[in-house]
Parts: structure tokens; C-alpha cells; sequence
């Protein structure tokens, strides 16, 4: 059954990303031990800088991969041309990001170009076994995903833990900035390497070069590739101008937000896997005129039931969960601001972006580029014009109150259209059963912070959290609707 299938899809991708995101959180905490904040500012600049190239270098290819492989006949072929593009435009992608890095004048004398030389080994292999993936979407064997990407993260993990046990604390040598970016590139190389042998237990593939496969696969992709650098934009771009418009303080205002920013990117890859997960059996669907409406209402509350818990969370405890994942010097003062100050006000972009992601998918599916395209690069142009003006004066907090009035207007905006191209059933019943569980919710988590005193106690209450909301959905009801 097509939704059994997407029901173990999604459940091994979410097993995958709540394990990643467990072990990310490990990986932020034992960075924000290891290095001083200065160095910790210039880590997260590194990594906000390569994000951009790396979906620039990504290119709409893994969205189109796994609907082109889905009808393919022949996909040793499909896939074999899909891996030559993606090494051709991978390599274009990170040498102009290498190059842009050494000749901006501003990070001249800093740690940056030298860091980001080193941490692009990360995109580099994550990309490439990104095309392999697809093997393991089409065929709903996602368990090798799993495998392949929490080893990937216990090998940087691990590796990290022993630099610090080896006495790597809060140091303000750049060699020890260098070390930990290269461990990310160590587990990148694995990761590559588990799913170039996973993949060959179900489908052989080599690199081909068919001229005419690929002008056709790079026609498709284009203009989701220009959409996924809008969206790069737009989301992750203001870490760089800050790098670029605050060069006196630009470590300690990256230190602040750039954590916070890894908290923000596990919130939009759980929507996002979501719909990698339905995208083929969505467009077999809608290739043979099927409805999709019942199926795309389901859609339609999970991503409401991921954006309700990421919000709640992140507006109600910010400073207990920023005091887990970081130290206490990275915590606001009544001075100045911190990262729990970001993750409050992001709270709210954490929420529209699964509106958003939903609104991309639906027209992806329908190859409706041109609005989603346009209304994207709008909001691109929003984003800069308010980055320039409020990051010079106001940092992070800037950036931050910039991020939620784009994600808010683009989901306007994108979801009308979106679901006037392909209608959801989203019924009363799923809308009452959503409010119910976010009331539920949200009187957990304003009866439990009061007592989360320290990271230990936050950690714990995490955990009784996970159970709470599994128990408000089979309470609801909510279970049975998305396991059917």
C-alpha cells in the first residue's frame, strides 16, 4: 500500500533526523566547550557560508532526481547521468565559493578563508552520496539511510568528544578551529562511502554522459535550483552579512545566532523529509489523475503538528534550551542579547516554514516553477534590503526579526496558489484535532519550564516531552489518521 509506504519512509527519515539532530546537539555543545566564542563565532560563519554553495551546488537535483527516477524505465541510465551532473556543478559551486572567500577583503587576516577550505569536504561528499539517495527514496529502503547518516554524525561526534577529553576547551588557538571543521569532513567522507556500497545491493550505477539526458535533467532542474538558492538566501544568507556588515563584532554576533541556526535547520529538515518522503508516491498519483486531496490534507496537518512542537518549544523555552546546547556565555544578559533571545524570535519562522515547504513541494510536483520562482526571489530581495538595514545596527536581532517577516509574507503568498494547483481535504475534524493537540501541548510546556533549572533537568524534561506528545496524538485521535 502506497501509504504503508510513505508511513516506514517517513518513519526511518524522522528516525534518521531525530537521531542526527540528538547527535548535532551533542556536536553544538561540545563546540561551544572546545572553542572560545570568537572561534565559535568564525565556525558558525563557515558553515552559514557554505550552506549557500552547497544548495547552489545541490541545484533542484535531488527534488527532480527522485521524481525522474520514480517514471524512469530505465534508471541506471536516469541516475548514471544525474551522478555526472551533479560532480559537474558540485565542482563549479564550491570553487567559486573558495574563490569568493579569499579575495573578500574584510576576511582577509581572519580564519575564515582557511576554515572554509577546509570545511567544504563537508558539502563535498554529503552532495555526492545526496544522488545515491535517491536510490534509497525510490525504493523505500531507507533503513540504508539511516545506517549511513548516524554514522556519519557518531564519526564527527566522536571525534570532537576526543579532541575535548584530550584537553581542547575554550581555545583560542585557530588550529583547533581547523581540527573540528575537519572532523565534519571525515564524516562526510563516510557517509559517501556507506551509501556508495548500500546503493550497490539494489541498483549498480556509474556516472554516464548522454548529452541529451543531461540538457534535459538540467532544463528540469534549473528552475528549482533557482528556487532552492532563493530559499538559501533568504534563509541562511544573513549569517554571511553579518560576517560582511558587522566586521568588528561579526564573532560574537555569529556565535549568538549561528547556533541557533543549527537548531533552525533541524526544524526545517523535518517537514522537509516529510515530503521527500511522499514526493514519488504524490507524483505517480498526480501522473495518472488520481486524488490527492486526501493524501495532501494528511500532509497538511503533520507539517501544522511538527510547526506547532518547534514553535512552542522554541518561543516558551529558549533560554533552558540554549543553556543545554551551549554554555552560559552564550545565554542573554540584561546587557545584551544571546542565542536565546534568536531562538525565541525564530520561533515563529520555524513555524511558517512548513507552510512554505509545503507550498514548494505542491509546485515541484505540479512543475509550476515560474510563481514559486518569482515569489521566492521576492522575498530574496525583502530579505537582503532588511538584512542591510537592521544588521548593521541592531546584529543578530536584526537578522532575526528580518527572517520572520519574510517566512510569514512568503507563506501568504505561496500557499494559495499551492493549493489551488492541487487541492487539500484538510478537514474540521484534522483543524480541531490540531488545536486540541497544541493546547495540550503548550500546557506542558508552561507547567514544565518552571522547574528546568539546569541542562541535566532540560534534558530530562525533553525526554518526558517526546512521550507527552506521543500520548496528545494517540489522545486526539491524530495517530490513526496519518498511519492510514
Amino acid at each position: 500500500m502506497p501509504s504503508q509506504k510513505i508511513a516506514a519512509s517517513t518513519l526511518w527519515q524522522f528516525a534518521s533526523q531525530i537521531t542526527m539532530a540528538a547527535l548535532s546537539i551533542v556536536t553544538v555543545k561540545l563546540v561551544a566547550i572546545g572553542l572560545s566564542i570568537e572561534l565559535a563565532g568564525n565556525y558558525n560563519t563557515v558553515y552559514g557560508y557554505l550552506q549557500i554553495f552547497g544548495i547552489l551546488a545541490d541545484f533542484g537535483l535531488y527534488a527532480v532526481s527522485v521524481r525522474e527516477v520514480a517514471r524512469a524505465g530505465d534508471r541506471r541510465a536516469v541516475l548514471g547521468n544525474l551522478m555526472t551532473l551533479r560532480a559537474m556543478i558540485l565542482a563549479i559551486s564550491l570553487g567559486s565559493a573558495l574563490m569568493i572567500a579569499w579575495m573578500i577583503p574584510a576576511w582577509r587576516g581572519t580564519p575564515l578563508p582557511a576554515g572554509i577550505t577546509v570545511a567544504a569536504f563537508v558539502p563535498a561528499f554529503t552532495l555526492l552520496a545526496g544522488i545515491l539517495r535517491t536510490i534509497f527514496q525510490v525504493e523505500y529502503r531507507l533503513h540504508f539511510v539511516f545506517v549511513a547518516e548516524v554514522t556519519q554524525r557518531v564519526v564527527t561526534v566522536s571525534l570532537t568528544a576526543l579532541a575535548v577529553w584530550m584537553g581542547i576547551r575554550d581555545s583560542a588557538d585557530v588550529r583547533s578551529l581547523y581540527l573540528l571543521l575537519g572532523f565534519g569532513g571525515a564524516g562526510a567522507l563516510v557517509l559517501l562511502l556507506l551509501s556508495i556500497a548500500f546503493s550497490r545491493k539494489i541498483l549498480k550505477v556509474r556516472p554516464r554522459w548522454d548529452p541529451a539526458t543531461i540538457r534535459r535533467l538540467l532544463r528540469l532542474s534549473a528552475p528549482y535550483g533557482a528556487a532552492f538558492l532563493c530559499t538559501a538566501l533568504y534563509r541562511q544568507f544573513d549569517v554571511t552579512l553579518i560576517g560582511l556588515l558587522r566586521p568588528m563584532d561579526y564573532e560574537m554576533q555569529n556565535a549568538y545566532y549561528g547556533f541557533t541556526q543549527r537548531i533552525m535547520d533541524m526544524a526545517y529538515l523535518l517537514p522537509t523529509f516529510l515530503l521527500n518522503s511522499t514526493l514519488p508516491i504524490l507524483s505517480e498519483k498526480d501522473a495518472r489523475s488520481d486524488d490527492t486531496r486526501e493524501l495532501l490534507g494528511k500532509i497538511l496537518l503533520a507539517i501544522l503538528l511538527v510547526g506547532s512542537v518547534s514553535f512552542l518549544f522554541a518561543m516558551f523555552w529558549p533560554r533552558p534550551l540554549m543553556q543545554m546546547l551551549t554554555t552560559d556565555q552564550y545565554l542573554s544578559t540584561s546587557l545584551s542579547p544571546g542565542a536565546d533571545t534568536a531562538l525565541r524570535l525564530l520561533s515563529v519562522s520555524m513555524f511558517m516554514n512548513g507552510f512554505l515547504t509545503f507550498s514548494f513541494y505542491v509546485l515541484l510536483a505540479k512543475n509550476l516553477w515560474r510563481p514559486l520562482v518569482s515569489v521566492l526571489a521576492f522575498g530574496v530581495v525583502f530579505s537582503l534590503a532588511g538584512n542591510v538595514l537592521l544588521i548593521p545596527r541592531f546584529g543578530f536581532v536584526g537578522a532575526s526579526v528580518t527572517s520572520i517577516i519574510v517566512h510569514t509574507a512568503l507563506a501568504v503568498l505561496l500557499l494559495p496558489p499551492a493549493l489551488r494547483a492541487m487541492p487539500a481535504r484538510f478537514t474540521k475534524s484534522f483543524a480541531a484535532r490540531w488545536i486540541v493537540f497544541s493546547v495540550l501541548l503548550l500546557v506542558f510546556v508552561l507547567a514544565a519550564r518552571t522547574v528546568l533549572a539546569t541542562p541535566v533537568i532540560t534534558a530530562g524534561m525533553l525526554i518526558v516531552s517526546s512521550a507527552w506528545i506521543v500520548a496528545c496524538a494517540w489522545a486526539t485521535g491524530i495517530y490513526k489518521i496519518l498511519r492510514i
